[in-house]
């Protein structure tokens, strides 16, 4: 038994096409064995509801890079009675809040833009059409990534990153660097974090059963808290090869790398953990 928690576009979705098909099979032997599929990932709440409705899921998943953990009210599979956080609930699912709002991330871009004296383009400046070529999503996908709850995504700028990170972090935020744009979010948000937290909320609701394992995925930089919070780490390369940035974590760490990119190296690499010992086998 473990938790897995997996980023999505790039490693369960295909990097250009965003398709899972050859993941499906995968999921479905996933949930026969009752293990839940995680989502752990940039989109929104809104992004990841329908993707979870399309794979049949009914399992808590982590939005904006870990500012918000979502799940359905009634799950009694995790427990998240003890902590203090900010907890709201609405059509039965319960959304537990990690980091800022929308309207402040939004506010602290402005800000950043003009403390660097260079404008900063956010998803929320862009036209439908301009976020089309951007991402190749279809105009109704980018809708539901409109509706942002926690935090900003926005084009990289040309002034140095470092620079940019540093008044972040002074301003209580971070800036985390996916493979399309950046992110603004708050500093106590994190895909990692979250992931922790989901695990102490299941052990609390199985107190009788042994510390659980968890599998985490993903293909690009903004995993990389992901990659660290979890037992064994599986890196999914995309089409030119493992993302540069995390290629030393492997080396050093000894995480795993999936055999191929996209949905067909996912569902490789996490079968060979179902058909072993759990950390074992190597994708």
């Amino acid at each position: 038994m473990f938790l897995c928690f997996t980023d999505l576009d790039g490693t369960l979705l295909n990097h250009d096409d965003y398709r899972y098909d050859a993941a499906i099979p995968t999921i479905q032997t996933l949930k026969k064995a009752g293990i839940p599929i995680i989502p752990t990932t940039s989109k929104t709440k809104a992004e990841v509801l329908e993707l979870r409705e399309a794979l049949g899921l009914k399992d808590p998943f982590i939005v904006e890079n870990g500012s918000g953990i979502v799940l359905e009210s009634d799950d009694p599979r995790f427990d998240f009675s003890a902590l203090d956080l900010e907890i709201t609930t609405e059509a039965n699912l319960t959304t537990i809040t990690l980091g800022i709002s929308y309207a402040q991330a939004r506010q602290s871009l402005q800000n950043l833009a003009q403390q660097i004296g260079e404008p900063l383009t956010g998803f929320g400046d862009l036209s439908l059409e301009a976020l089309q070529d951007l991402t190749q999503l279809p105009l109704e996908a980018l809708r539901q990534a409109g509706d942002r709850q926690f935090s900003e995504p926005f084009l990289r700028p040309q002034t140095d990153l470092g620079q940019l990170e540093s008044l972040a972090t002074k301003a209580g935020l971070q800036i985390l660097v996916g493979n399309r744009f950046c992110h603004l979010l708050g500093a106590e948000a994190g895909k990692g974090r979250a992931v922790q937290l989901l695990q102490q909320a299941w052990q609390k609701a199985h107190p009788d059963q042994p510390p659980v394992k968890t599998l985490g995925l993903g293909d690009s930089p903004n995993d990389l808290s992901l990659l660290e919070a979890v037992d064994v780490a599986i890196t999914v390369p995309g089409p030119q090869g493992v993302n540069p940035k995390l290629v030393s974590q492997i080396e050093t760490k000894g995480w795993f790398v999936a055999p191929e990119p996209g949905a067909q190296g996912w569902a490789r690499a996490v079968t060979a953990q179902l058909n072993s010992p759990f950390g074992m086998a190597a994708p």
